[in-house]
C-alpha cells in the first residue's frame, strides 16, 4: 500500500544537532506528539536551510503534510518541507514547565529498560520519554574533529533553488554520554550518547566565551544541575540502521520538586 500525504499537528520536542545527510545536505532528527497523542519523527528537517517563517521552534505548534516513510520505525513520516506552517507562539513562557509537563508526561514511559522491552515484543515504540533512576555522570570524551570527505562534500552541495546558511556547518569534536540506571531491580546500567541540539549550541558558545574551562561551565548545567537541581527526562529514540540502539536525543529538565 502506498503511503498518500495528510495533514498533521504536531508539537515539536525535539531536535538534535544537525549533520550531513545525503538526501537533506544537512539535517536534524526532530520529534514530537500529534495532536491525536502519538509520538512521530518528522523528515527531512534541514532546519538551517528553512525559510525564516519556517523555522519552528521546540514546544511549538506546526502543521506539515506527512506521510508514512520507507523507515521500518512506526513513528517516522516524511514531510513536504514547504508545507510547514507554524501554528502560533510556543507554549507560554509563564510556568512553561508545568504546561510542557501536562502534555508530555501522559507519554511518559517508567524506564528505558521497559522501552527496550515493548520494542524488543511488538517493534514499537521507537521513540519515549522517562525519567531515569539515576545518572551516574556525564562523559565526555574526544570525537573526530573534522568532517569526512564524504560529509564535506555533502554540506558543500550548492542548490540553486535554496538560499544557504551563512556560515558552515561546525564539527563538535566531542562525543557526549550520559551513564545512567533505570528505577528497576534487573537495570544493569545504561551509558547512551546524547545528541541534543542544545548541548551542540552550548558547546560552539561556551569553547568560544570560556576557551579551555568550557568543560567546567558544561559539566555544571549538564551533569550538576542535571543530576541535583532538575528533575531530569531523557527523550530516547533508536537508529534506523541499528533497531536495537537506543540514544538519547533530547533533555527535559525542569526543576526538581520532589526526591527521585
Amino acid at each position: 500500500m502506498i503511503s498518500k500525504f495528510a495533514e498533521k499537528k504536531v508539537l515539536i520536542v525535539v531536535r538534535t544537532y544537525p549533520v550531513p545527510a545525503r538526501k537533506g545536505v544537512e539535517v536534524s532528527c526532530t520529534a514530537g506528539i500529534t495532536e491525536n497523542g502519538q509520538w512521530i519523527r518528522i523528515f527531512p528537517i534541514p532546519y538551517r536551510l528553512l525559510d525564516q517563517d519556517k523555522r519552528f521552534r521546540k514546544y511549538q505548534w506546526i502543521k506539515v503534510s506527512a506521510k508514512k516513510a520507507t523507515d521500518d520505525r512506526p513513528e517516522s513520516y516524511e514531510i513536504r518541507q514547504d508545507s510547514i506552517e507554524i501554528l502560533g507562539d510556543p507554549l507560554p513562557s509563564k510556568n512553561y514547565w508545568e504546561a510542557r509537563k501536562d502534555i508530555l508526561f501522559p507519554h511518559r514511559e517508567h524506564c528505558l529498560c521497559c522501552l527496550k522491552q515493548k520494542r524488543d515484543k511488538a517493534g514499537f515504540p521507537t521513540l519515549g520519554l522517562f525519567r531515569p533512576g539515576k545518572i551516574k555522570r556525564l562523559l565526555i570524551a574526544p570525537d573526530v574533529p573534522t568532517w569526512t570527505n564524504q560529509q564535506r562534500q555533502i554540506l558543500e552541495q550548492a542548490d540553486l533553488f535554496t538560499e544557504q546558511p551563512k556560515t558552515s556547518l561546525e564539527k563538535v569534536p566531542y562525543r557526549f554520554q550520559y551513564e545512567f540506571r533505570c528505577d528497576e531491580k534487573t537495570c544493569a546500567g545504561h551509558t547512551l550518547i546524547c545528541t541534543d541540539w542544545e548541548m551542540g549550541q552550548s558547546w560552539r558558545k561556551w569553547s568560544r566565551q570560556y576557551q579551555s574551562e568550557w568543560k567546567k561551565k558544561f559539566q555544571q548545567k549538564y551533569e550538576t544541575e542535571m543530576i541535583h537541581k532538575n528533575d531530569t527526562h531523557f527523550f530516547v529514540g533508536t537508529l534506523r540502521g541499528h533497531p536495537h540502539t537506543w540514544i538519547i536525543v533530547g533533555l527535559f529538565y525542569p526543576k526538581n520538586t520532589m526526591q527521585k
